[in-house]
């Protein structure tokens, strides 16, 4: 058994995020694992660009409303308690509605030795117009 010593909250890169976005990592698993797993704060308003894992990722929403985006359009609402999973290669983008802050568990893994995939491939950020467009519970 061995006890981890935390890293320093971390401040979300600009090439991936839109607003103030902090994190701490919580594992970072090493071979044989490849589990990953951070602990996610976005403030009001602040979101995550495009992006897509490629074994998929799991987000399970700690404490206000999480929007998570899909490429048709949609965007859904999570509350606390709520576990969100997106499949490997989805594009997606996920974050903090517009008047509280939001906390969510990210969950995903690292990509086997031999797969030179990324395990996230980052791209374009959302376009506000995305970001505001009507929000579903239904799924």
């Amino acid at each position: 058994m061995e006890f981890v010593k935390p890293q320093a909250t971390g401040k979300g890169p600009q090439d991936w995020f839109d607003g103030d976005v902090w994190f701490d990592v919580i594992h970072a698993g090493q071979e044989p694992s490849r589990i990953r797993a951070n602990m996610v704060r976005f403030a009001p308003g602040a979101r995550t660009a495009w992006h897509h894992h490629a074994v998929g990722q799991t987000l399970h929403v700690i404490a206000g409303t999480a929007l998570i985006g899909t490429r048709d359009g949609t965007v859904y609402e999570a509350r606390p308690g709520e576990t969100v999973t997106c499949p490997p290669g989805e594009e997606h983008w996920h974050g903090a509605t517009e008047d509280r802050f939001m906390q969510h568990l990210a969950l995903w893994e690292g990509t086997a030795p031999d797969d030179d995939r990324p395990e996230t491939t980052w791209l374009e950020h959302i376009t506000d117009e995305q970001y505001n467009a009507g929000r579903t519970r239904s799924h």
